[in-house]
């Protein structure tokens, strides 16, 4: 593989939670020249087929770091070096007398596909239609770079390996099919764990029909260092398909286990099925590894139990099709004191029904509902300005805080008060002690007065 002029590593540090470089096995996301966002599979001795942009071997990005650019050379992959931000000195040209009708560009296509398959590189045939071009010179420095860039993504073979991020992979599903998400936006996650205050070493309960975006958001940030028990409606641990994009170490999920809503109810018991062999005897090797396979999940399902039961979780993160109250109501002995609970939906009116329910309940403090606004900004040299399209809406946060509800609880301070009252009464009576008598000087001239207070 030729590297080029590119650098050899980013400038960045990777998560301890997912691989430096990119393996087979992992799920990788291309960003090609047009903006938009590819996922593909790495298998060993397979191509990757990128339609009109070429293909390639998939052992050409085994074993690089992510976030380089790459172009496509005959079936080999060159790094691109990455390019500067140029500034642009517009002149005194106006597009108003531009009129682009269909003999302004003399190239056809077929003459320009004539040059793709003669080899001749992207740069070559744009620079080609700018020659030719019958209104170029007319156009503004901007609108010539846009044109530039307009040819690049459709001529180019180049593009780019996105790091697995929470960011990116939330962004990719969110523009893919943000229905499945339940309209949770990349700034609406990072609000739904700021206010769930969602750390490392920390122990959350998450119940996500979101196809797994909290529960993966959860896991990146605890780095493979707390807990983590999701709370599901199917007997299997759950797929969640966002999970995949992350490409996360063995030790990173290792934090998770999942139960489904009979087993997390204290008073159902499990059917296990039985770990022994009807005969007393294994009859296979293959017989002793499915029954022990069976009991290493029968005493993990029972751990995870206990684990629920015994309670002090730090959070409870909820992003569910089912009506909130109703798993709030559920999960609430198991959460400790002033742990946050956050609750998204893409619809208002089911977190204002529930921000109602529980204010009208003790044991809940501060329930406050949000809705996050999201503008993105062009930041280039002279050319920064708002996006004209942007998202409707992100979903809607509910944020409430539990606390424990026990009339005979009092303040610290009323403690401290009365500790303070009962020492002073326990001190002896102080004696009668006579007081210094003060002494006042007057000074008139060479005259000194002296006389006591009492005077």
């Amino acid at each position: 593989m030729d590297v080029g002029e590119g650098p050899s590593q980013p400038n960045h540090a990777y998560s301890s939670t997912r691989e430096e470089t990119i393996q087979l096995g992992h799920t990788v996301l291309l960003k090609i020249p047009s903006g938009d966002i590819r996922t593909i599979k790495l298998e060993g001795n397979s191509n990757i087929n990128l339609g009109k942009f070429g293909q390639f071997p998939s052992s050409e990005l085994v074993g690089q770091p992510y976030g380089l650019t790459y172009e496509i050379v005959g079936k080999k992959l060159k790094v691109l070096p990455p390019r500067p931000m140029q500034d642009v000195e517009d002149t005194d040209a106006t597009n108003e007398l531009i009129n682009d009708g269909q003999y302004v560009q003399p190239l056809t296509v077929d003459e320009i596909e004539t040059l793709k398959k003669a080899g001749l590189h992207a740069s070559e045939i744009i620079k080609k239609q700018i020659e030719q071009h019958a209104n170029y010179s007319l156009k503004t420095e901007y609108s010539k770079e846009k044109y530039k860039k307009r040819k690049e993504a459709k001529y180019s073979k180049s593009f780019s390996v996105l790091e697995p991020t929470m960011f990116n992979v939330c962004e990719y599903w969110f523009n893919k099919d943000q229905n499945r998400l339940r309209d949770i936006r990349p700034d609406s996650l990072a609000q739904i764990l700021n206010l769930a205050n969602v750390r490392p070493g920390g122990r959350y309960l998450a119940v996500d029909d979101a196809s797994g975006v909290v529960v993966s958001a959860i896991l990146d940030r605890l780095g493979g260092n707390g807990r983590l028990i999701t709370i599901c409606d199917i007997d299997s641990p759950p797929a969640y398909p966002v999970m995949v994009h992350m490409n996360f170490r063995k030790e990173a999920t290792s934090v998770m286990s999942s139960l489904n809503w009979a087993t997390a109810d204290e008073e159902y018991t499990p059917i296990m099925a039985s770990t022994e062999p009807p005969s007393g005897k294994f009859k296979s090797d293959g017989q002793r590894n499915r029954l022990n396979k069976r009991k290493v999940a029968s005493d993990a399902l029972m751990q995870t139990r206990e684990e629920l039961f015994a309670g002090e979780f730090d959070g409870l993160l909820v992003a569910s099709q089912y009506d909130p109250f109703s798993i709030i109501d559920k999960l609430y002995p198991y959460l400790g004191g002033s742990a946050s609970i956050v609750v998204h939906s893409p619809h208002v009116q089911v977190v204002t029904n529930l921000q109602t329910q529980l204010r009208d309940r003790l044991g809940y403090l501060g329930p406050t509902v949000t809705e996050g606004f999201l503008r993105r900004y062009q930041v280039l040299p002279g050319r920064t300005h708002p996006m004209m399209n942007a998202s409707g809406s992100g979903g809607f946060i509910l944020h409430v805080i539990k606390i424990y509800d026990d009339p005979t609880a009092s303040s610290v301070m009323v403690h401290r008060h009365r500790k303070k009252v009962k020492q002073s009464s326990e001190d002896p009576p102080e004696k009668d002690v006579e007081q210094p008598t003060a002494v006042i000087v007057a000074v008139a001239g060479d005259d000194v007065e002296m006389r006591t207070s009492e005077s």
